[in-house]
């Protein structure tokens, strides 16, 4: 960003000691997000530097900075999904989010979707948020061939197979994925579940076992992994209930992926038109989609067009063009 600034202006990072961010003249703070300590190690800090505006990219966060302050907000889950937490865990996300609210002249949402989710749960007038999207990073892309190969040999992976990566949190729906898989799988084609595992939700791996479905689980696979990961795949299947970007659906498109995704939340807004959509509440709909999936051929090639020129009209210096307008509206 810091090449879009007029000569007036500075941006000026905060980061604990020892943080590895290449950053000139970052200013050192000893306080995490997660420690009491910052309510007053960071507002020093923005006093001692003379800064105008406070940026926090998490709802933690100093809830009297001494500055005009901006807050980046991402989802609702604990609200959206209040089954699969604690009723402590739901009052500290509400009443630390509602501090941070509180706090803050301005709140950028990173989707219009988690846009109306604050509006909705915590009754942010609309015109204190904005919304402004994520990117995928440049690293993903179309793989050489070769890096393909040497990443399906590292893992094992089939010729043919459709990819999920995500973790296993119940929002994200994989029960739902492999009931669908179930219907459709076929001898030539995997399923590949990628991303990290919670033990404490073992459901998906306990359904594939009663349905007797072939499911490769890959666990967590390091980032420089991922863009091989998904151009070796056929496809990408997403069926989260919920998202407040839904990342992994862009990072698929910008590797020439075609992507089969949920209709819901802010997974429309990042795929348009590029996307083949199902309902993931409903088996019968996500399977239908596997189906075309597998046999269309053309719509594969279809597909993988959409995408790659959809992932087009997302990057990170537009994200940081809107963000640096709103510095400015808000000073």
């Amino acid at each position: 960003m810091s090449g879009l600034l007029d000569p007036d202006e500075r941006l000026v990072a905060i980061r604990t000691p020892g943080q590895a961010l290449d950053w000139p003249g970052a200013v050192e703070v000893r306080a995490s997000p997660f420690s009491l300590s910052q309510q007053w190690r960071v507002p020093a800090a923005l006093l001692r530097s003379h800064d105008s505006l406070y940026h926090s990219p998490y709802y933690l966060m100093p809830y009297f900075p001494g500055v005009p302050t901006l807050l980046t907000v991402y989802d609702v889950i604990p609200l959206r999904f209040p089954e699969h937490s604690t009723a402590r865990a739901r009052l500290l996300f509400r009443l630390t989010t509602k501090l941070a609210l509180h706090a803050s002249e301005h709140v950028i949402a990173i989707s219009e979707a988690t846009k109306q989710d604050y509006v909705r749960f915590f009754g942010v007038p609309p015109e204190r948020i904005t919304a402004i999207p994520l990117a995928a990073s440049d690293r993903f892309r179309p793989r050489p061939l070769e890096e393909v190969e040497s990443l399906r040999r590292k893992y094992g992976l089939p010729d043919r197979f459709f990819l999920y990566l995500g973790s296993n949190k119940p929002h994200k729906n994989l029960v739902r994925l492999v009931e669908a898989w179930a219907r459709v799988a076929s001898d030539e084609v995997a399923l590949v579940v990628a991303g990290a595992w919670i033990p404490r939700y073992p459901e998906p791996k306990q359904a594939a076992e009663r349905l007797g479905v072939p499911v490769r689980w890959l666990g967590p696979v390091p980032e420089d992994d991922l863009p091989a990961l998904y151009s070796a795949a056929e496809a990408f299947v997403f069926p989260s209930l919920y998202e407040g970007f839904g990342l992994p659906v862009l990072e698929a498109m910008a590797c020439g992926v075609p992507v089969a995704c949920s209709n819901t939340s802010s997974l429309p807004e990042v795929a348009g038109d590029a996307a083949l959509y199902f309902d993931p509440e409903s088996v019968d709909s996500i399977s239908e989609a596997l189906r075309r999936l597998l046999l269309d051929t053309e719509l594969r090639v279809t597909l993988r067009g959409w995408g790659l020129e959809r992932a087009r009209e997302f990057s990170w210096d537009q994200t940081a063009e809107k963000t640096l307008e709103v510095y400015r509206s808000v000073l």
